[in-house]
């Protein structure tokens, strides 16, 4: 799907969201989902920062580190691959006060998300890594150029377009994951529905406000990513050129 189609489609929902939001029957639940949907931003926002560090340091330990580090990685990623981010989260927020660790809900919600979605980035980034030409690899090693040059100036440049597209998806399952923060006390945006629509039962202007949101966030993180794949492409392009 091209970005101008995507452009149109967020167009029209940002536009059927604020058609519906001056309706009476509509308008009174804005606010409070507009505040809930601030916070599902910041999570998300902060989730994946984390994510995009874990995934970046999980796979270069993985495939560069020592033996310690390898296995530090390797037990980090089976564990958050292997366990539903419900369940990491409940563990953050209920389980870790046994121990005499307490978080806030919010930095639960960021840690477990991040940490959850950085787990199968790590996957992400390995794979890109390993699929840049084996010529390229040959020509680091006849330059004599040392690990870290060969994969900060000629294999992460190159490995950085492939894990775009792949990422743009990571990243919109961990928006639709915040849904589950609501379970841990905060007010995010399913929160606020939930909590509207238990204490006036106007389902269906609540959810349908609710479902265009988070439709729009979907799209805008969808059109950035695609931005970003086309400039790192014509970028990798130019310097292969010069």
């Amino acid at each position: 799907m091209g970005i101008r189609t995507l452009l149109a489609m967020l167009v029209v929902a940002l536009v059927v969201i604020g058609a519906l939001a001056t309706q009476e029957s509509y308008k009174v639940f804005m606010p409070g989902l507009l505040q809930g949907a601030v916070l599902t931003i910041e999570i998300a926002i902060l989730g994946s920062l984390l994510a995009i560090v874990m995934g970046v340091l999980a796979a270069l330990a993985r495939m560069y580190g020592p033996a310690p580090l390898r296995w530090l990685a390797t037990v980090y990623v089976e564990i958050f691959r292997g366990t539903s981010a419900l369940v990491q989260l409940f563990w953050l927020f209920f389980v870790l006060p046994q121990f005499g660790v307490t978080l806030n809900a919010f930095l639960v919600a960021v840690l477990a998300l991040g940490l959850n979605v950085g787990a199968y980035g790590s996957e992400v980034v390995r794979g890109a890594i390993q699929s840049v030409a084996r010529g390229q690899w040959e020509a680091c090693t006849a330059l004599n150029m040392s690990r870290p040059q060969m994969l900060r100036r000629i294999i992460l440049p190159q490995a950085f377009v492939a894990m775009i597209p792949p990422w743009g998806n990571l990243f919109i399952e961990l928006l639709k994951s915040t849904a589950l923060v609501s379970l841990i006390t905060l007010s995010d945006l399913a929160f606020k529905a939930q909590q509207m629509n238990q204490n006036t039962f106007k389902t269906i202007p609540i959810f349908t406000l609710v479902l265009l949101m988070y439709l729009a966030m979907s799209l805008v993180v969808t059109i950035g990513m695609r931005l970003l794949e086309r400039r790192a492409s014509l970028g990798l392009a130019r310097g292969k050129a010069a």
